[in-house]
């Protein structure tokens, strides 16, 4: 089935694909509101499986367990961009999947990604097309030391990267190049990163939560501070190139558009996630609809919900080394809301929750984060 009008109704089941936490989250927020939950997972005790009504236990690209997965569903969706292509296909022949393949597909590949924002009119940061080791000599000199060369497929969290700061440190790009194409990117002297999450129904229907200011720390997304603290031009700008992307691209769902802002507010769009995003996880405590609920809304053919910011907040990750120490920090958290994945095993550097912290300023809430106990312990933990 194509793209429609339809609404998906409580008590019908929306079947996620991928079981991680933010499948999770899209689940609790789809129960909240009334409907049954079917996730597709190789995990028995996923993260989403632990809150979902049907398990479907199998690997992403067997049509069979796909098959089992839309046999019990009303509507289709997903919680990760590296989906296999058939198996998406098929889906979207024979059930109804309103965030369709053309928009994953462009998000599964930097190249196409990149045209893709261009062709909106956004700006990106300058970069050329690697198929050879041959190919980083030829374009380093227009793009300049340092540059980054990233896989044009897969990669997260820094995965997939290798920064190029002089010209010794090509032969080391061999084993990304051999890997299939890469992007080579201008390395941008950006001031902050930032990023916006913007929902569309299919009916046109369009809102943005407010911008987010993300630090991460060894490539992993580490805090985000709500309101970021950049100009009122900066705001409008992050926000407007997202509409513009969102409208090009006929988003159906929810859109995460990261971009790094320079000193001069000049913005470029660095990458694109077709669905909720860590660095939108602090609208389940702060904004008046939350990015998840959001999410449900948008493939159910919903009305909207206000994204309005209730309270300045400040979301903080807990990752696998951080996580003991969190749990025995709760009794004296206070004002903390935490949130754990139900992930079994803790490894070093995986994401096992978040914490959020309302406050009525940013500044009294990095005031609260840095006075707190577990944010000691997670900044020694991260070497902060």
């Amino acid at each position: 089935m194509t793209l429609s009008n339809k609404v998906i109704l409580p008590g019908q089941t929306i079947g996620i694909i991928g079981g991680g936490q933010l499948g999770r989250m899209i689940a609790i927020a789809a129960k909240a509101q009334g409907f049954r939950i079917a996730v597709l997972d190789p995990t028995e005790d996923s993260p989403c499986g632990q809150v979902s009504d049907i398990k479907v236990v199998g690997e992403y690209h067997d049509l069979e367990a796909i098959k089992q997965l839309a046999a019990v569903s009303d509507v289709i969706t997903y919680e990760f961009e590296n989906i296999d292509a058939a198996a998406l296909d098929w889906l979207c022949h024979n059930t109804y999947v309103p965030q369709g393949t053309k928009l994953l597909e462009i998000t599964q590949h930097r190249v196409k990604e990149k045209q893709a924002i261009q062709q909106a009119g956004v700006e990106v940061a300058p970069y050329a097309v690697i198929e050879k080791i041959e190919d980083i000599a030829s374009n380093i000199e227009s793009l300049g030391y340092p540059a980054v060369l990233k896989t044009a497929r897969g990669g997260y969290d820094g995965k997939g990267q290798l920064v190029i700061r002089e010209e010794k440190d090509i032969h080391q790009a061999k084993q990304l190049v051999d890997r299939g194409i890469c992007v080579l990117e201008k390395w941008i002297p950006f001031q902050k990163e930032i990023s916006v999450i913007i929902a569309r129904s299919s009916l046109g229907e369009t809102t943005v939560f407010p911008v987010g200011e993300n630090i991460h720390i060894d490539n992993i997304l580490h805090e985000t501070i709500v309101p970021a603290r950049i100009s009122l031009t900066a705001q409008e700008q992050a926000i407007q190139k997202a509409q513009q992307i969102a409208e090009s691209l006929e988003l159906v769902g929810t859109l995460a558009v990261e971009m790094f802002l320079t000193e001069n507010d000049t913005i470029f769009i660095n990458e694109l996630a077709p669905r909720p995003h860590n660095s939108g996880h602090y609208t389940i405590e702060a904004c008046e609809t939350s990015q998840f609920e959001q999410h449900i809304r948008a493939v159910c053919n919903w009305p909207l919900g206000k994204t309005e910011l209730l309270k300045p907040a400040i979301m903080v990750n807990i990752l696998g080394e951080h996580q003991e120490k969190v749990i025995k920090r709760i009794p004296k958290l206070g004002n903390w809301k935490v949130h754990l994945y139900g992930k079994k095993e803790a490894k070093i550097k995986r994401k096992m929750g978040h914490i959020t912290v309302l406050c009525d300023s940013i500044e009294e809430a990095l005031q609260e984060v840095e006075q707190s106990g577990i944010w000691n312990e997670v900044t020694e933990l991260i070497g902060g």
